[in-house]
């Protein structure tokens, strides 16, 4: 018997790191809260591509990723899920964050752990995760993360 496919919003998010400070959004939606640069997979976009542009749209700085720092899979009761990459990535350039509102969010500033409590964060989730990554946490190789059919490497 044939099963349908599970709809799956699969969901880009960045941790940019300068040293010891990190890149956060205000956030024009979900309250207005500080956030991670984040956002939908589009239609044809891998989720590397996404991560890449969602940081530029919110921020105004272009990253380069250099790792994943953890993959989430939630399934909800409607049969739908969602998958949420959590990328870790770094300035590409000295491109300041954007200080203006424009559609994607209000601004954006680089922080240091130490100022979240400044901050009306969107969830604990930014700062368990931040302190995660500025005390050492993993960092996965991008490789975990591939197309389906890319050749197996080996070390």
């Amino acid at each position: 018997m044939a099963r349908e496919p599970v709809p799956t919003w699969c969901f880009a998010l960045v941790v940019v790191r300068l040293g010891r400070r990190v890149l956060l959004v205000h956030e024009r939606k979900h309250g207005q809260g500080w956030y991670l640069p984040a956002g939908r997979v589009e239609p044809g976009e891998t989720l590397r591509d996404a991560a890449v542009r969602e940081t530029l749209e919110e921020t105004g700085v272009p990253v380069t990723l250099d790792g994943v720092l953890r993959v989430e899979h939630t399934p909800s009761p409607d049969g739908s899920a969602r998958l949420r990459v959590f990328f870790h990535a770094y300035p590409s350039d000295d491109t300041p964050p954007r200080a203006t509102p424009n559609e994607h969010s209000l601004e954006a500033r680089w922080v240091a752990l130490e100022e979240l409590s400044q901050l009306s964060l969107r969830g604990e989730e930014v700062r368990e995760l931040l302190h995660h990554v500025l005390s050492g946490g993993a960092v996965h190789p991008l490789s975990v993360l591939t197309p389906e059919g890319w050749p197996w490497q080996t070390a």
